[in-house]
């Protein structure tokens, strides 16, 4: 039975930067669109991939904890990629610092992560649920 405290999927991933100007130059980079919803000095959000999650980013003075110390903030949030040495490759291409390399975890399941400019971990996979899911839902709306 599901409940409404049940956890049903992400919504809004929610990174920090000190620089929200560089950050928005540089995400915009990254998804290749700009930002669709800006509060100047404190928050920029993207809609981005397949079901257009949100991708935001709050500028560090209002960070619910320190950051700081050369340590990535927050957790990794992987995002689905077709080709994760592809992705992993252009995000380092455009200024990000290796994480982690791209590594297989599993039949189907690729992972890497790199450090943004800000500090941040992001995280590409290649993971076949996800593709598994959006063929099903492709499926049904074709019909």
């Amino acid at each position: 039975m599901t409940t409404s405290a049940a956890l049903r999927g992400l919504t809004t991933v929610t990174l920090f930067a000190d620089d929200l100007d560089a950050a928005r130059a540089w995400y915009t980079e990254v998804f290749e669109v700009e930002p669709y919803f800006v509060r100047d000095g404190a928050y920029l959000e993207w809609r981005i991939g397949d079901y257009q999650h949100e991708f935001g980013i709050l500028n560090s003075r209002f960070a619910p904890h320190p950051l700081g110390g050369g340590q990535p903030a927050g957790v990794i949030v992987y995002w689905a990629v077709d080709d994760v040495e592809a992705a992993h490759g252009r995000l380092l291409t455009l200024g990000a610092t290796e994480h982690d390399k791209p590594t297989e975890r599993g039949p189907g399941y690729v992972t890497a992560s790199v450090l943004d400019p800000f500090g941040n971990v992001l995280g590409v996979m290649r993971n076949q649920h996800y593709d598994d899911v959006l063929a099903s839902m492709r499926s049904r709306l074709a019909t």
